[in-house]
């Protein structure tokens, strides 16, 4: 009989669709927990405290904090008002946010990606730029809207990898080229979160948490799109699942 696999739970976004809300997930996390962590995907709604979070954590191996076209709202991080037509989420914030630190401090692996890289410093108490291709000296990160997907989601720009990281040990190298589809970024890095990588500009684009009890890493890139077929994200995420493993194994022992 083949191991059983982990469960990685990813928060849902909350979307209306016509007259009905909706809880959805994007399908490139879902196949990339499928086919490169080697896991079983489990979207979780977001309907915040009413979960009963302590207890969710009981049941699943990892989470994966994905990317969306949703911002997290400025108030959580002291942040000035959105620019009009800014899309939010609050109940997404609601689940994740109060989330993130107890997954951490009850040694759950978590990956967040995009969005997810940004919840995970304003939970822990970090800031966001909002618009950063207006600040002096930023790169414009963002993809051009109009192009086919494979060039949104093709190579942008290099990242340097910090020495010591997690990162550029499973990429085997200092730096990567990355996608790079992204309106806002890391302002303030919140206390306990360590750089991973940086981008041309300076920009953070991945960071882990310094004392975290197991796998926990963010990156503003987007490392699912085919993840199988990129050497660096089939890394990333063979070594999510390992974590994802060694806890569901712990579990069940």
């Amino acid at each position: 009989m083949s191991p059983k696999r982990p469960v990685i739970g990813l928060p849902a976004d909350r979307r209306v669709l016509g007259l009905h809300p909706y809880h959805l997930a994007g399908e490139k996390y879902l196949t990339a927990i499928l086919d490169a962590a080697a896991a079983i995907p489990l979207i979780i709604p977001s309907i915040g405290r009413e979960l009963a979070l302590d207890e969710l954590l009981g049941t699943v191996d990892g989470l994966l904090f994905t990317g969306s076209p949703s911002n997290v709202e400025p108030r959580h991080y002291r942040g000035e008002p959105s620019a009009s037509g800014t899309l939010h989420d609050p109940q997404r914030d609601a689940t994740t946010l109060p989330l993130i630190p107890k997954a951490v401090a009850a040694g759950v692996p978590l990956l967040g990606i995009c969005r997810g890289f940004q919840e995970m410093n304003v939970a822990f108490g970090g800031s966001l730029w909002q618009r950063l291709h207006e600040v002096p000296g930023h790169m414009d990160h963002r993809e051009q809207l109009d192009e086919p997907l494979e060039q949104q989601y093709g190579p942008a720009h290099e990242v340097v990898l910090e020495p010591g990281g997690l990162l550029r040990q499973l990429a085997g190298t200092d730096r990567l080229t990355v996608n790079s589809l992204h309106g806002q970024g890391v302002r303030e890095l919140a206390p306990g979160l360590l750089v991973e990588a940086r981008a041309p500009d300076g920009v953070i684009e991945a960071f882990r948490v310094a004392n975290a009890r197991s796998f926990a890493l963010a990156l503003q890139w987007h490392p699912e799109w085919q993840a199988v077929e990129n050497p660096f994200s089939r890394a990333l995420f063979a070594a999510f699942g390992t974590a994802c493993r060694a806890r569901a194994d712990g579990n069940r022992n």
